[in-house]
């Protein structure tokens, strides 16, 4: 059964081959979610992450049946700029699998914004352990609402934060 969890998801680096894979897997959630508007062509989101993407950034795969089923960009700052799952492989902890590589890679703390119509990924983040820390009325290039969520990790027994 494709969709099922009994198939786990193996993560690594993503190399430039996989570029238009995860542009592409960006480009059809676009295209199957009404209320996103379609603010670049194909080409043009192909391009951003061959010149922008994979260059700045620490951009993560997951495969699941010999196929790359998502995947997850990240900054130096803790930033998760991109998480996209392929429709046939939502629900098989593809998404879970991809934060918990961005998770200890970070150690401290993530980041991320996801727009407001976004339910489905509001719960996702929820479950994961983040916290809406902030929204816009639509200060991103897709001019719609977006929620600021931040995880933290918890601090080994006896530590305390530091909050300055």
């Amino acid at each position: 059964m494709r969709n099922s969890p009994a198939c786990p998801a193996r993560c690594r680096d993503a190399d430039l081959a996989d570029m238009a894979v995860c542009a592409g897997i960006l480009s059809s959630w676009i295209d199957a979610t009404p209320w996103m508007p379609r603010v670049h062509s194909t080409g043009e989101v192909e391009r951003y992450y061959r010149e922008t993407v994979f260059a700045e950034r620490s951009v993560v795969v997951a495969e699941r049946e010999v196929e790359i089923a998502g995947f997850l960009t990240f900054s130096d700052d803790h930033l998760v700029t991109a998480l996209y799952v392929d429709e046939r492989h939502r629900g098989t902890g593809v998404g879970a699998a991809l934060l918990g590589v961005a998770k200890k890679r970070s150690g401290t703390e993530l980041r991320l914004w996801t727009f407001e119509h976004n339910t489905r990924a509001q719960r996702f983040y929820v479950r994961e352990g983040f916290v809406p820390a902030g929204r816009t009325a639509g200060e991103n290039e897709e001019g719609l609402p977006d929620i600021l969520y931040l995880w933290r990790a918890e601090l080994p027994r006896g530590r305390e934060a530091f909050h300055a």
